[in-house]
């Protein structure tokens, strides 16, 4: 017989297992008060109880609702599924295999859309706000130039430094001109400049879209029918890839300058043998050379943190894996573009 209230706090008599007699477990309510879960509880562990002893559960005498809660509760699942055997290694090769083709299938397709949509915005056919453009490219470009500036500053000056310890010994002082410029312009001005972009702007882009994705605004916006691309991804690439080349020849001055004073403070150097020698180093075709690197870098970081962006889950935390993921991609990606112009250009003996 279940008698009184069975609520959380009331002192009721844990589940005794039936009597090994007995065939049949049924219950009598009439004397029950009020009741909560605490019941079904007891209730539970009181058939557990039963069916460990190959006893008869008669729950006829229950009142209707708990009766309706039992039933579903005796639906849930008792225990938990099984392990999921782990892949062998050709399954596992073979999903590695066609993730990283649909994976290499999307980024093709965002890089030709962009380019596709880019022609339309340079003719007037996109449907992208002046505002965000304007907006990406202050992002990009004005705020950007004091960590450009400070890293391309020290790189010069490591350059000439490490340039006159080695160059001294042969009493070639001079030529620490020669190095800095050829280095600074060729190549760490715009991969320098392409790394410091890829933690700030490429890990931003990734951020902020990831953002919209977990609170749903980019569905939102397929909803009313406003294109992605146009709206969001292309106003970021043409920001980048437009204000890096700017950001290349402004790391450029401001890495050459470096590596002048150092020569000037350290080597001795007067400013005229140094400008001499740099201006005899240098050609256009060099400083075309990392113009056009700068834009192809621009390019690869804003679409990189773009796609991580827009693959995010939904969660809070996928936020920030996506700037991580964006900014990790952004530098592996410019490095890696960088090693491929290096052997072109060493193809064509330039």
């Amino acid at each position: 017989m279940l008698a009184g209230d069975w609520s959380v706090g009331s002192n009721q008599a844990p589940p005794q297992p039936p009597p090994a007699a007995a065939q049949k477990l049924s219950f009598n309510t009439d004397a029950l008060g009020t009741w909560d879960s605490s019941l079904l509880v007891f209730l539970a562990d009181l058939r557990q109880r039963a069916a460990a002893s190959n006893v008869a559960f008669d729950a006829s005498g229950l009142p209707e609702p708990a009766q309706r809660l039992l039933a579903l509760l005796s639906q849930a699942p008792t225990a938990s599924a099984p392990a999921r055997k782990r892949p062998v290694w050709v399954a596992r090769l073979g999903l590695g295999t066609t993730g990283l083709f649909a994976e290499l299938t999307e980024i093709t397709a965002l890089v030709g859309e962009s380019v596709l949509r880019t022609a339309a915005a340079l003719a007037g056919r996109a449907r992208m706000r002046p505002t965000d453009l304007l907006s990406a490219m202050r992002d990009a470009g004005i705020s950007a130039l004091p960590i450009v500036a400070v890293v391309n500053l020290l790189v010069g000056g490591i350059l000439a430094f490490v340039g006159a310890v080695q160059l001294r010994r042969f009493g070639a002082d001079i030529y620490v001109a020669n190095l800095v410029g050829v280095s600074v312009v060729r190549e760490m001005a715009a991969l320098m400049t392409a790394i410091v972009m890829a933690g700030r702007t490429g890990g931003a882009y990734a951020a902020e879209i990831a953002s919209m994705q977990s609170t749903g605004e980019i569905d939102a916006l397929r909803v009313i029918g406003i294109p992605i691309q146009d709206y969001l991804l292309l106003p970021r690439t043409l920001a980048l890839t437009a204000m890096m080349p700017l950001l290349y020849l402004y790391g450029s001055a401001i890495g050459i300058f470096g590596g002048f004073i150092v020569s000037i403070a350290m080597l001795h150097l007067s400013a005229a043998s140094f400008q001499t020698q740099l201006l005899g180093a240098v050609s256009g075709g060099q400083i075309l050379f990392g113009f056009g690197k700068s834009i192809a870098f621009g390019a690869l970081v804003a679409i990189a943190g773009c796609r991580i962006g827009l693959r995010a889950g939904r969660s809070s935390a996928d936020v920030g894996h996506a700037a991580t993921s964006a900014v990790v991609a952004g530098i592996v990606g410019v490095i890696a573009l960088d090693a491929a112009f290096a052997v072109c250009a060493n193809a064509l003996n330039f």
